[in-house]
């Protein structure tokens, strides 16, 4: 069981990975090993609020099928073992961050003073202005 948050645990025999050649450099170690990870979850098996789901497709982007299945592809390490777990972290991150409800912001107005602040910068800014240019007066 993998707990991503307080309300959330995920048994980990939902999660299925897979072994692929990686792409990319490597010489011959690349072309006869399978070591890049290939994880699918799919997100119908959760249980969670409305709101998190709408956050979870938002954050897994184009990782997430239509069906609702999140693919990661993991190949940035040389073995099979650290693959896994990379691939097993990066879904533990997409799925902690769609958890996190935002905060709403508040509308919040100006005080006096900060208005006060910047019309006295305004207007010192003016008076700078508008003695460049004349001439002297004789």
């Amino acid at each position: 069981m993998l707990r991503i948050s307080r309300d959330l645990v995920i048994d980990e025999d939902d999660i299925e990975i897979g072994f692929v050649r990686a792409s990319g450099p490597g010489g011959q170690n690349v072309n006869k090993l399978s070591t890049a990870a290939q994880l699918r979850f799919d997100t119908r098996k959760l249980t969670i609020p409305e709101d998190a789901a709408i956050r979870l497709a938002r954050v897994a982007g184009q990782r997430m099928t239509k069906d609702g299945v999140i693919v990661i592809h993991a190949q940035r390490f040389r073995t099979q073992e650290r693959n896994r777990q990379d691939a097993i972290d990066r879904l533990v991150d997409i799925l902690t961050e769609a958890m996190i409800r935002p905060t709403p912001r508040r509308a919040t107005r100006p005080t006096f003073a900060s208005k006060q602040r910047r019309l006295d910068g305004k207007k010192r800014r003016s008076d700078v202005k508008s003695k460049r240019g004349r001439g002297f007066d004789d």
